[in-house]
């Protein structure tokens, strides 16, 4: 046998049997991830948002022979789901890192692609990234959307996936902090924008382009807003162009022409944040 049970009924597993290639197939394949319903959890901080925000831990992975630090008992004691403990050669794959043996992986459940499950206020700041290429952007655009208050991320049409582990780990785990929701088309979310707008939310779809016709630090940015960012090459869709209630720009110096999207996110956000705590307010 390849794996067994302990006296405690934690499951052990030595060497690489189905279970192990289940898992395995998380990190690279976004179809079984589907299929599964689950995502791999890598890194203190991620996991220790996972379970302080109550997502459905299926599994907490930790190395066999390995001490467990205080921090690692910690987790194992609050998480829900199964306790396994792992080979570390196989871990260390689990892991994603070839050098370092994590201290412990998490096997999660995949949330629902609901836009309900984003919360609405008076001030409301969301986005939207449209057709992204890069599970790094994403991430990197949760973290900085969690950094400036935002309620939550919406990846519209054919894009990489927000539960891709290089996704999870450049959120450093503001992708459990916060809503992250898949939509098909623009079409949903906007039907969904006219919803909020019905109940009487004065939302404003604010797209950015090089060629905008306001600086960003001209729009008035303390209403409830919706930021929408483009694909990494080719900008926003004609669809999210014809949606959005205005197209800002971000001034810009030096021989570079346009930003890396998620830094672009990251400069609005920012502005959207400093007009909020400064109560500042423009005239469109």
């Amino acid at each position: 046998m390849h794996r067994g049970r302990s006296v405690s009924g934690e499951l052990h597993i030595t060497r690489a049997n189905a279970r192990f290639q289940q898992w395995q197939a998380l990190l690279g394949n976004r179809a079984k991830r589907q299929r599964a319903g689950e995502f791999l959890i890598q890194g203190v901080r991620p996991i220790t948002l996972a379970v302080e925000f109550g997502w459905p831990v299926h599994a907490l992975i930790y190395a066999a022979e390995r001490p467990l630090s205080n921090w690692a008992k910690q987790m194992l004691k609050a998480a829900g789901g199964e306790r396994v403990a792992m080979a570390a050669d196989l871990l260390r794959e689990l892991g994603g890192k070839d050098e370092d043996v994590p201290e412990l992986v998490a096997v999660a459940e995949l949330p629902d692609d609901e836009l309900s499950r984003i919360p609405v206020g008076p001030a409301f700041l969301g986005a939207v990234f449209d057709r992204p290429n890069s599970p790094g952007n994403i991430g990197t655009m949760a973290r900085s959307l969690d950094a400036f208050g935002g309620a939550g991320l919406i990846v519209t049409g054919h894009a990489a996936d927000p539960y891709d582990p290089r996704s999870v780990r450049a959120s450093t785990g503001s992708l459990l902090a916060l809503p992250v929701v898949r939509s098909h088309s623009h079409r949903e979310v906007l039907a969904w924008v006219a919803e909020l707008r019905a109940r009487g939310l004065p939302l404003t779809v604010v797209g950015t382009d090089e060629n905008g016709t306001l600086d960003v630090a001209d729009l008035d940015l303390t209403a409830p807003t919706l930021l929408v960012i483009g694909n990494e090459t080719s900008g926003l869709s004609a669809g999210w162009r014809q949606a959005c209630d205005t197209m800002a720009r971000i001034p810009m110096a030096g021989s570079a022409s346009s930003l890396n999207a998620a830094s672009a996110a990251t400069v609005v956000l920012y502005e959207a944040a400093r007009q909020r705590n400064h109560g500042t307010s423009r005239t469109r």
